[in-house]
């Protein structure tokens, strides 16, 4: 398991999903469009997980999660001679995670909304000139309390922060999968590293949690 890195006042886990990949994800579309059904079982086993991860971070249903991935793998696969390679694999694959998850919280009624004044970037606040500087902090049991916590958060900031912290994407790849405006994306992010940093004090204690 990788280490914790401590990134603006709260570490950014660093997850190893399976082996190191034997193939680069543009190497196996190719095969799958040329007919290799084992390049397609690949592409899916490789990314599933953390697809799953995420559509489980927006629905909050497991059966709900896994009809999504399940609808958002055939989009994917139709798509695919379509697929033009101008964002990466994984993040296109993530957009359609996200849309066909928005679309099943829409058929639900709940789709989440804007808080006042959430896309107004302004509204952050100056990062704390007593945030400890950038540290490892490798620790099984700080890494399960962290994703516990990630899942008690609003669907709205428990998705921004599963791709920044858990998918490890930066602000422009979060608004590529997502669509949303770089300010929203700012502001979402910012609110729920907040409230993950107070949840996971909580949890260890006011002496620990200085160093979230």
């Amino acid at each position: 398991m990788k280490p914790c890195v401590l990134v603006g006042g709260l570490r950014k886990c660093k997850v190893l999903h399976g082996n190191v990949m034997s193939k680069p994800d543009q190497e196996m579309i190719r095969q799958i469009l040329a007919g290799e059904k084992r390049a397609l079982a690949e592409l899916i086993d490789r990314h599933k997980d953390r697809a799953m991860t995420l559509a489980m971070r927006m629905l909050r249903n497991r059966e709900d999660a896994e009809e999504a991935i399940q609808d958002a793998f055939v989009r994917a696969f139709q798509a695919l001679p379509r697929f033009e390679w101008k964002a990466s694999f994984s993040t296109w694959l993530y957009r359609i995670v996200c849309n066909v998850c928005m679309t099943a919280l829409g058929k639900k009624g709940d789709l989440p909304h804007l808080a006042l004044g959430e896309d107004d970037e302004r509204s952050l606040d100056a990062p704390s000139a007593d945030a400890p500087p950038d540290v490892e902090y490798e620790s099984r049991e700080f890494q399960s309390i962290v994703f516990d916590e990630i899942e008690k958060l609003p669907p709205l900031y428990a998705t921004i922060l599963t791709l920044f912290c858990i998918q490890e994407m930066g602000y422009e790849v979060i608004v590529e999968v997502t669509g949303l405006p770089l300010g929203t994306v700012k502001v979402r992010l910012f609110r729920a590293r907040t409230m993950l940093r107070l949840a996971v004090g909580r949890r260890l204690g006011v002496r620990q949690s200085a160093a979230i």
